[in-house]
């Protein structure tokens, strides 16, 4: 993980949405300029010229981990050579609330997330290399496909006997073009010796299978993006949180489910798999058993433990080791 630079230079903060983006860009005399622009490629060229205009061309940007929307654009930053940083929520609230920020608007929180930047210096993501960002694109494509899949299937069972051929004509097509895609996620694959090099390791981990591990590999791929496994943890959003009342906390701790849905969709049924037939699995439910945590609980928790083992064998290079891993 590279180093962020310090000082008081020109920080950009980025508020993102599903459909559009707050801009700030705080200035070295802390003076400020905002911008909106919509969450596409098009608005990330006007973004470019903007900056450009106020002298942020290259500049630190900083914006929150939160869902899915933010990764577009922190790729498109660091290919243009800007310093990017992907930060926990958590982070920017508790700065917020420290230096006094009242206001909660999209506006205001780009502003908070500027000053971070500018005053904390946090840490730089590492863009994934562009071979994962092609794999990750065909896991949503097929992700895609298979939940058509499943919506026309669902219909076919109570369909009328008069669109009945239409539905099973789509689901035949639907069948095919998921065939096809998997067969471009494999050629993808082996066509590129790190990707291939990180299957094998990956499959050696009981429980996983073809069908998750490129998701894994597409998210996780390049294990340097993240700084620790908790961090890769945080971002499948498979950590746990507390939930106070009070001064007191008494709630049942739950996956926190701020990271990436996709990947941790995809960890929920190796996790079930894992709990009933590997041996690392049934050991580890078994001692969680033992202190009384319900069957959710330990699902949650075999899904944080594969997301720990995955990061721990891809940066390693190491495959499975059950002394090892299985902990």
């Amino acid at each position: 993980m590279r180093e962020a630079s310090s000082g008081q230079a020109v920080a950009i903060g980025l508020d993102i949405a599903k459909l559009k983006v707050d801009v700030c860009v705080r200035l070295p005399d802390g003076k400020s300029r905002s911008k909106v622009i919509s969450n596409s490629k098009a608005g990330f060229e006007e973004l470019m010229i903007w900056l450009g205009k106020h002298g942020a061309a290259g500049a630190h940007a900083c914006m929150e981990a939160t869902g899915p929307y933010w990764q577009e654009l922190a790729e498109f930053l660091a290919d243009a050579g800007h310093p990017v940083s992907v930060v926990n929520p958590a982070r920017i609230k508790a700065y917020g609330i420290a230096s006094g920020a009242r206001s909660k608007t999209d506006a205001a929180d780009a502003k908070v997330i500027a000053d971070f930047c500018a005053t904390q210096c946090p840490e730089l993501w590492q863009a994934p290399p562009p071979a994962v960002r092609v794999l990750r694109a065909l896991v949503a494509r097929r992700q895609a496909l298979v939940d058509l899949r499943t919506e026309e299937g669902n219909r076919l069972q109570v369909a009328h006997v008069s669109v009945k051929a239409s539905i099973e004509t789509v689901l035949l097509t639907l069948n095919e073009q998921i065939d096809a895609i998997e067969q471009q996620i494999r050629q993808h694959i082996d066509d590129d010796p790190t990707l291939k090099s990180q299957r094998e390791l990956l499959d050696s981990v009981p429980g996983l299978g073809d069908a998750t591990i490129p998701t894994l590999l597409g998210h996780l791929g390049g294990p340097m993006r993240f700084a620790s496994s908790k961090q890769a943890v945080a971002y499948a959003g498979v950590d746990v949180r507390h939930y106070e009342s009070g001064s007191s906390v008494r709630g049942r701790p739950r996956l926190s489910k701020r990271g990436n849905a996709s990947l941790r969709r995809a960890l929920y049924m190796p996790a079930v798999v894992s709990m009933r037939l590997t041996g690392w699995g049934k050991a580890f439910t078994a001692r969680l058993t033992r202190a009384g945590k319900p069957k959710m609980v330990i699902i949650g928790a075999l899904m944080r433990k594969l997301v720990e083992m995955s990061y721990a064998i891809l940066k390693s290079g190491k495959p499975f080791d059950p002394g090892r891993h299985s902990a």
